[in-house]
């Protein structure tokens, strides 16, 4: 399985709008796929619809593994191969127990070994804060897709992303490294790029290099109409908008080749 954590250290970057619409187009392609939605906000379960009641197990009771990892999931609506680790208010609670088992950086890496083999993909929607949470996600990440808002707001949430991770990297807490990086509203009129989108994806392609910029998600209330219409934008008659995504699954594909090629040797 390959584990991709989708992370910004500011809220509003498209974190959650990145780990749906991946997924539903990886699920629709034959990847068995996992959502985890590791945010307290939990915008990824209402996303996709889940009601949980208040006995149901999610993501709180996976980590500290007070359920067996089958009885978290979820399969999603619609969507044969999607399935999710859901999330609630009460998820904030896990702060102080990742802090204190001694493990926290590794414990979420630890809890999905029972499931590798069930999964192709695993998507992780991380928190938008340099927290335990977080720390967890990024350590159990192979991979790690960085969307950030075409701003001045969002270049400095990919500074910080960055800057964590090359932290966690260099005391051997993760081995995850940059997928790419995902400009997010991209503001255009007409055929013109604003001054102000231009400016913060010419910084985060200093940041990171040419390589590692993904084309970006422009500004589009298409996007809002295929979470609320739990579609795809395809199915809404925009596939052209679905561009960013079609390249990352090209990647996303070369690299669960290349682990599984690693895991058999």
């Amino acid at each position: 399985m390959l584990t991709i954590a989708i992370a910004s250290l500011s809220g509003g970057q498209g974190k959650t709008t990145a780990s749906l619409m991946l997924g539903r187009l990886l699920s629709r392609q034959g990847y068995p796929t996992l959502l985890i939605d590791a945010d307290p906000q939990h915008n990824l379960t209402t996303y996709l619809d889940l009601e949980l009641q208040t006995n149901q197990p999610t993501l709180l009771e996976f980590l500290k593994k007070s359920v067996s990892a089958e009885n978290s999931i979820y399969p999603s609506e619609g969507n044969e191969n999607l399935f999710l680790i859901p999330a609630d208010d009460q998820l904030d609670t896990i702060q102080d127990y990742l802090s204190n088992s001694g493990v926290g950086a590794t414990l979420l890496k630890r809890r999905l070994e029972p499931i590798a083999n069930t999964f192709k993909v695993c998507i992780i929607d991380a928190p938008p804060q340099r927290s335990q949470i977080c720390l967890t996600v990024l350590g159990a990440a192979d991979s790690l897709i960085i969307p950030a808002e075409a701003s001045v707001k969002g270049y400095g949430s990919l500074v910080r992303t960055l800057d964590l991770l090359r932290t966690l990297q260099d005391i051997g807490a993760t081995d995850a490294q940059v997928m790419g990086v995902l400009p997010f509203r991209d503001r255009w009129i007409g055929n013109t790029q604003t001054h102000e989108s231009r400016a913060a994806v010419d910084g985060m392609r200093d940041e990171v290099g040419e390589a590692l910029i993904l084309p970006s998600i422009r500004e589009s209330e298409r996007y809002k109409q295929a979470i609320n219409r739990r579609s795809t934008l395809s199915d809404l008659g925009y596939p052209e908008l679905e561009y960013p995504f079609a390249v990352l699954i090209d990647k996303i594909s070369k690299l669960a080749k290349a682990k599984k090629k690693k895991t058999k040797s």
